[in-house]
């Protein structure tokens, strides 16, 4: 980039505040200045770039076609430099976190816990949305999504939170006490699976359940291990979140599979976090360091 060939900020403000306000008098407003300030900063920029880009032929003056580009420019440019600036100084601190969270993750291990950091945080207000979609992450939109793949995602920040193995689970009501019945021979049985693309689905895709003898139930991922306790169908889920249901006998595990490479993610935009956000992702890590031990021992 040439420096020395943009014009001076002074002027490219005074025609952003203008093209965002409509008339000079209001752009001086905008900028503290007068409305003469903001004539001279506009006929200096159409100098400098020798292009017109206002209109004075009418009463009022208006931005012309070339001036629409500078104007579409300049409000990306400067609403980029706003939002960082919003961001780096704390001025979306007061806004609360938005966590984006699949709902199994959400009613299995995030809201179990979530007291914890509600304790050691009083001051930070927390919206938790469950759904099995990938969402879009943004400044003044969902701060961090907890998603289960293999990461990583283009343009985001990844960081394993929890790696398990995945677990195919049926109430003893179902599946009986007797031996455990080959992976195949499952497709007899009724399934449930969470509404969405979820560890569940993917599951089900790969080995071919996607279909069974018995029925394919979806429901909301807080539901579908409810069911699975009372019998209504096999499930897939994460070993972690029903360790005491296999404990207890209120669940038999049919079939394990390792994830390999997947995993639960914390997931961020890149740069630097707002201090909700950081300290939501520490206690994070230390919520599943605990768990990961307590699961270990």
């Amino acid at each position: 980039m040439d420096w020395k060939e943009l014009p001076p900020l002074s002027a490219l403000r005074s025609f952003a505040a203008f093209a965002e306000n409509g008339s000079v008098i209001a752009a001086g407003d905008a900028l503290g200045v007068s409305h003469a300030a903001i004539s001279q900063q506009l006929r200096a920029l159409e100098g400098h770039m020798g292009v017109p880009l206002l209109d004075r032929s009418g009463r009022a003056l208006r931005i012309t076609p070339e001036g629409e580009v500078l104007a579409r420019a300049l409000k990306t440019g400067f609403g980029g430099v706003a939002d960082a600036v919003a961001e780096l100084t704390g001025a979306r601190d007061a806004r609360p976190l938005h966590v984006s969270v699949t709902p199994t993750f959400a009613a299995s291990w995030l809201m179990p816990r979530l007291a914890g950091f509600r304790h050691a945080h009083p001051e930070i207000d927390l919206m938790i949305d469950p759904t099995p979609e990938v969402v879009t992450l943004g400044p003044d939109g969902i701060d961090v999504a907890l998603r289960n793949g293999e990461g990583p995602w283009p343009g985001l920040e990844t960081e394993l939170l929890l790696s398990s193995t995945l677990v195919v689970v049926g109430a003893p009501s179902l599946v009986g006490d007797g031996p455990v019945p080959p992976v195949e021979a499952l497709a007899q049985l009724p399934w449930l699976d969470e509404f969405g693309r979820s560890e569940s689905s993917m599951w089900l895709q790969q080995y071919g359940f996607a279909r069974s003898a018995r029925g394919l139930a979806q429901v909301p991922g807080n539901l579908m291990l409810d069911g699975a306790r009372d019998g209504q169908g096999l499930a897939v889920t994460v070993r972690m979140f029903v360790e005491r249901d296999i404990a207890a006998g209120r669940l038999r595990v049919l079939h394990e599979a390792a994830q390999g490479g997947t995993g639960y993610h914390i997931v961020t935009r890149a740069g630097v976090m707002r201090p909700p956000l950081k300290a939501f992702v520490s206690w994070l890590r230390c919520e599943a360091a605990a768990s990961m031990k307590a699961v270990d021992v």
